[in-house]
């Protein structure tokens, strides 16, 4: 195990602490819930949580909830979507050990648009050199044998996504995405389930496991926290474009429709 001092500025703002990086991120437990509804909140999402209880909160146009409750088993993530037009209602859970960074990649892809292309699920895991199996089953196993994203088909008619994680000691976590689900957040879990990039955890937070590498680190608090804003930043720049962009572009009305046609009917 190493030790570093992890670079950041200013010198006079609170002691160390120390952290761990934490390498395969799909076992370096839970984390701080705050990494995923900070970002909601600062996207616009309304926080219906209440003092005490779960995680509630709603997406800006109320058609997605998510939420987070550890006071059930097995507890942990709940999303969904109502259905509309062009897309059935969709269902998502992710167990409490998943990653925050690995639901934030599910999660952070709610408030934004889709790709106007069909992202492929599979790419990211390919990239990172997990296997693919064809099958009955489509499967991506990761390198480590530790992870994998299945496209599970029970019976005709009958699917879901299914992935998990596990160590020397038994299974750590599962989620399912059901069939209906948008499949441009499936492929943003995958890109997060893939990614190599460590995640950082505080001391006494690493789950025991021979199967994990850590780094330790020294950390100010001030660091954390302007790490933490820079994401917030983020989400709530993205939130005022789209925002701005919504109330500024041009509209047509029915008027200036048919005049337009009558336009362009005279130039024929």
């Amino acid at each position: 195990m190493k030790k570093q001092q992890w670079s950041g500025r200013g010198a006079d703002a609170g002691p160390a602490e120390q952290h761990y990086l934490v390498q395969p991120r799909y076992l370096a437990g839970g984390g701080d819930l705050g990494y995923v509804s900070e970002f909601l909140r600062a996207s616009g999402w309304k926080d219906k949580s209440q003092a005490g209880g779960p995680l509630i909160f709603d997406s800006p146009d109320g058609t997605v909830r998510i939420g987070y409750d550890p006071y059930i088993q097995p507890g942990g993530w709940a999303i969904s979507g109502t259905a509309r037009a062009g897309q059935e209602a969709w269902h998502a859970t992710l167990g409490r050990q998943v990653p925050v960074e690995i639901v934030a990649g599910f999660t952070d892809a709610l408030t934004r648009p889709p790709a106007a292309h069909a992202p492929n699920v599979w790419a990211p895991l390919a990239q990172q050199r997990w296997a693919v199996e064809q099958g009955q089953h489509v499967t991506a196993m990761s390198p480590q044998g530790g992870a994998w994203l299945q496209f599970h088909q029970s019976t005709p008619g009958q699917a879901l996504w299914w992935a998990g994680a596990r160590t020397e000691h038994g299974p750590s976590w599962t989620a399912t995405f059901t069939t209906s689900t948008p499949v441009h957040l499936v492929a943003a879990f995958s890109a997060a389930l893939a990614d190599p990039q460590p995640v950082m955890r505080p001391r006494g937070h690493v789950p025991p496991s021979q199967r994990i590498r850590t780094q330790s680190v020294s950390v100010r608090p001030d660091q954390l926290s302007a790490w933490q804003q820079t994401r917030i930043t983020a989400a709530r720049a993205a939130s005022w474009a789209r925002n701005s962009w919504a109330t500024t572009r041009p509209r047509r009305t029915p008027a200036a429709g048919a005049h337009a046609a009558a336009g362009g009917r005279a130039h024929r």
